[in-house]
């Protein structure tokens, strides 16, 4: 198998394309030894993924030159967004980590009443930019053709203030009366790529009372993983490992 890189790019690579790939690609590239003449994978985001020969090696970049494109999707059948209280140490980085793997399409950072873990100013700024990195890494390993956008962290109150597609499939996960995950699922058309699916999941301690009615008086459902109550971590990434698996069969 060969190495594979995310190239981000304006616009779709080409075939014979040539360009220099970023700095912090080129040093994995630099670790692994590669020579010119040898071959790497790249993709884009745009879809699909290319193979690519390494023409140079210098000191701080090196040049592919775009070859072969392979037409392929490695996608969900429809986009979810993981919007997550934030999980405090460095269980954020394993959420974003796994929630990549099993093919999440975005991940909203929340602070919610219970929130333990706060960031605003310059020290979010490089938390989310450090989670968009992770995210690259598990796109890479996990052979995805697209990257997980990591968005700017924001306080549960002012996210619900945004507009979300007519369409749009949301369920919030609650401890109280809810219809099960696996129902809730497998009751979304996974063929209606257009219309997303949002996903809500609290902090330690879960949501506050006053926050889930807000959500649910929006319209939002309800939904449970069963009896057993799980880690802050640990439940976004079942309810999105039964949609993969549901969409996937």
């Amino acid at each position: 198998m060969l190495p594979r890189f995310f190239v981000p790019t304006d616009a779709p690579l080409t075939t014979q394309q040539e360009l220099d790939l970023p700095e912090q690609v080129s040093r994995h590239v630099q670790v692994l030894r590669l020579q010119p003449g040898e071959q790497v994978s790249v993709f884009d985001g745009f879809g699909g993924q290319w193979t690519a020969e390494v023409l140079a090696m210098g000191r701080k970049v090196v040049r592919i030159a775009v070859r072969e494109h392979e037409d392929m999707n490695r996608e969900l059948p429809r986009s979810v967004t993981l919007a997550v209280g934030m999980p405090a140490d460095d269980r954020m980085d394993a959420l974003v980590e796994k929630a990549t793997e099993l093919g999440v399409s975005a991940v909203q950072p929340l602070m919610c009443d219970r929130s333990v873990l706060r960031l605003d100013g310059e020290r979010a700024l490089k938390k989310v930019a450090h989670w968009q990195g992770v995210a690259i890494a598990a796109a890479e390993q996990s052979g995805r053709t697209r990257v997980p956008v990591i968005h700017p962290v924001t306080t549960l109150g002012q996210w619900l203030k945004q507009a979300r597609p007519a369409g749009a499939a949301c369920g919030v996960l609650s401890l109280r009366e809810a219809q099960k995950i696996r129902g809730w699922a497998e009751g979304l058309d996974k063929g209606s790529g257009e219309n997303p699916v949002y996903f809500l999941s609290g902090p330690e301690g879960g949501l506050a009372p006053q926050e889930e009615d807000a959500i649910l008086q929006q319209g939002w459902q309800s939904v449970s993983l069963g009896a057993r109550i799980l880690r802050a971590d640990t439940a976004p990434l079942m309810a999105l490992g039964v949609m993969a698996a549901l969409w996937e069969a």
